[in-house]
């Protein structure tokens, strides 16, 4: 830490300049590289740069780069990484010598450091938080057992065809991997519900005979599995681990330690194994790089899909982007030339998918009551019954709970919560009253409801508020009176009663946020279950009905056509080859269409075309400042923006005051936004500025 830091630090953090007297007692210097360079952990974006620290005597021999450190901060002892020792410093004065080290592992690796500081330049970040997210907790107790020793046996060839034969240059993509080499791939998977994990698991394989390491991220714990039964069937067994937050901190830090210390060089896990310190990196992959679970929701919300291609950037690295579906971002790897396709011919792919029927809006219900109480068209009614005769069936209903959005039955009003608040701040007193005004709950004013979004969680259940969660029992509509409701969404939970009833013989199962289910044998069964919690059937669905394609169409989102898309695809892949699947859909709509003919490329190359001509990511680099009204306006007018940048905004986004801004460059001045940014909230950060403004670089969530 050095004198010009003095000014930002609280005063009695400033010391006086040592004297004589003071080093009487300083520590003896290590006789070699006695300085340290630490990055301490602060969440001041402007002290985001590491400080200098004497390394004493004591400690030289455990005080080595990547250990974790105590140090003296603004007067306080705070936790840091060493990140390299050096002979001198630039400070002129006296140096505060390191409290202690807090183990003598290495942790923090040289390659995981320069990464961490590559993402939180990439996303205006600091990197006290990406380290955060890309080294653990530690475990005392984990970290100080002796690590077993292993005699794995040889790895016996694979008797089985490669599944990339089936892919016009996936054997040369593995040839690669072997040869030590980094291809780049876009990797369009061919349906079926285990072939991508195979194929991974081969790449990696691949990759492992090369000498190198390899790391493989997937947006769920259920993928996690799924990936984990191949890797270690193709691998062998104790040549990989899986990494995911349910492991509990022991054993993750068990795991991640055998990853440290070089006892394994194949990760697979969710988004926080993008970090894993896998030395000589070979290969870089992620799985379904669409999904939002792969977007951090922690600052600086890196996306795993950049953290991996900035990592196969530094290392040298291979890299495979796959999906049944594909993402505009990838598309655009593939349209600038750095990343090549790897897609299978048509016929193979007219081989393996499933015989696509859309309902559309069929009005005609099936004569059969059971139908008509289920509420399905007549041609997914057919679908099903048909497929219940030869194995398990699939319905996916894009919304969980059981009724999520009720209605007025008579005027179609939605149904809002009319309850007072449950807690309301009572106003400053009035200074012309006598006593002060107090609020003990607040009166049923329209103005002074909640109006919260009313739904139901069962058949014989009032209705809830999904805000305040109190029961509104004596409902009635404000615009006609009537107490009636009717349901505007159907829930997973309430298709599935509905499917019970209509399917009285058949056992009826589900899969969604109240629980997930990894697998389903290949007995007689309806499974009903919310996008991205569909189990794998052994031997594949039947058949499968999509339901409410509208409400995934109908999203104000930016992404509603391609997360459509891969929502869809994932579901349909799990299905037999030629398995029929009825999706309710519009026929004419591009998303229907690209379903119909499975074809996610060309829908990809629209959408990356519409984008472009729209001005949105990825055909741009687009950052959003969020907060209160005065600090998003007093930000965008502070912060010294690229000349090419465009202020879209502020707009309101919630009725407690908060506007949202969006700030557009082109793809070349991304650097140049976020380093704008990253000074920005520096500034106010050094000023104590009281109102925080939440920066997001390249977000999700955009409209």
């Amino acid at each position: 830490m050095t004198d010009s830091d003095d000014a930002l630090l609280p005063l009695d953090a400033v010391r006086p300049p040592a004297s004589s007297k003071d080093t009487k007692g300083a520590p003896a210097p290590a006789p070699e590289r006695p300085v340290a360079r630490v990055v301490v952990d602060s969440p001041l974006p402007h002290l985001d740069r590491p400080f200098d620290y004497l390394v004493p005597d004591s400690m030289h021999e455990t005080a080595e780069p990547g250990v974790r450190v105590r140090v003296r901060f603004a007067g306080k002892l705070v936790d840091g990484f060493l990140l390299e020792r050096a002979d001198e410093s630039d400070h002129d004065g006296r140096l505060m010598p390191l409290e202690r080290v807090v183990s003598p592992e290495r942790v923090l690796t040289p390659e995981i450091a320069g990464l961490a500081r590559a993402v939180a330049d990439r996303y205006a970040g600091t990197l006290t938080d990406v380290l955060r997210l890309a080294v653990p907790p530690r475990h005392a107790k984990a970290e100080s057992e002796e690590p077993a020793k292993q005699d794995l046996p040889p790895v016996e060839p694979s008797q089985t065809e490669s599944a990339w034969n089936a892919y016009p240059t996936g054997p040369s993509f593995l040839g690669a991997l072997r040869d030590g080499r980094a291809p780049r791939a876009v990797w369009s998977a061919l349906p079926g519900a285990r072939g991508w994990a195979g194929a991974t698991a081969e790449a990696v394989r691949a990759t492992l005979d090369g000498g190198r390491g390899a790391v493989v991220v997937v947006p769920d714990g259920k993928d996690v599995a799924l990936a984990d039964g191949e890797f270690a069937r193709v691998l062998g067994p104790g040549r990989h681990v899986a990494l995911t937050a349910d492991l509990g901190p022991a054993e993750r830090y068990r795991r991640w330690l055998k990853v440290l210390r070089g006892q394994v060089r194949a990760v697979v896990g969710t988004r926080a194994a993008m970090f894993a310190p896998v030395a000589d990196l070979g290969l870089v992959a992620i799985w379904d790089d669409g999904d939002d679970l792969h977007a951090e929701r922690l600052a600086p919300y890196p996306h795993a899909r950049e953290v991996l291609g900035l990592r196969a950037h530094r290392t040298g690295a291979a890299v495979l982007i796959g999906g049944y579906a594909r993402t505009a971002e990838a598309t655009q790897l593939v349209a600038s030339g750095w990343a090549r396709p790897i897609v299978a011919a048509r016929t193979t792919i007219r081989g393996l998918a499933p015989r696509v029927r859309p309902a559309g809006e069929d009005a005609e219900l099936a004569k059969d009551q059971a139908a008509r109480q289920a509420r399905l068209p007549s041609l997914a009614w057919r679908a099903l019954r048909h497929g219940l005769e030869n194995g398990p069936v699939l319905v996916q209903v894009p919304r969980r709970g059981y009724l999520p959005a009720l209605a007025c039955r008579h005027c179609r009003t939605p149904a809002r919560c009319a309850l007072p608040p449950t807690r309301r701040t009572a106003p400053p007193p009035d200074p012309d009253a006598g006593t002060a005004f107090s609020i003990p709950e607040a009166p049923a004013e329209a103005g002074h409801l909640c109006h919260g979004p009313l739904a139901l969680r069962g058949g014989h259940a009032a209705p809830y508020c999904r805000w305040c969660g109190r029961v509104d029992a004596d409902w009635r509509c404000a615009s006609c009176g009537s107490p009636r409701l009717r349901a505007v969404v159907t829930g997973a939970r309430r298709t599935a009663e509905e499917l019970g009833r209509a399917f009285p013989s058949v056992q009826v199962r589900t899969s969604g946020r109240d629980g997930v289910l990894a697998t389903v044998p290949a007995t007689r069964a309806l499974v009903v279950a919310t996008p991205g919690a569909e189990p794998v059937a052994e031997g594949g669905y039947a058949a499968a009905v999509l339901l409410d394609g509208w409400a995934l169409l109908g999203r104000a989102d930016l992404r509603a056509g391609e997360e459509a898309v891969r929502r869809w695809m994932n579901a349909a892949a799990l299905l037999r080859p030629a398995a029929e699947l009825v999706v309710l859909g519009d026929a004419a709509l591009p998303a229907v269409q690209a379903l119909l003919r499975w074809d996610p490329v060309t829908h990809a190359e629209r959408e990356l075309g519409d984008r472009a001509e729209l001005g949105f990511p990825p055909a741009v680099r687009m950052a959003t400042l969020t907060g209160v009204a005065s600090a998003v306006r007093q930000m965008l007018d502070e912060v010294r923006l690229p000349p090419d940048a465009e202020v879209l905004g502020p707009v309101p986004v919630d009725e407690a005051g908060h506007e949202r801004a969006m700030i557009r460059v082109r793809r070349s001045g991304g650097a140049a936004l976020a380093a704008a940014l990253k000074g920005a909230i520096g500034v106010r950060a050094a000023r104590k500025t009281p109102d925080v403004v939440k920066v997001s670089v390249d977000p999700l969530d955009l409209i």
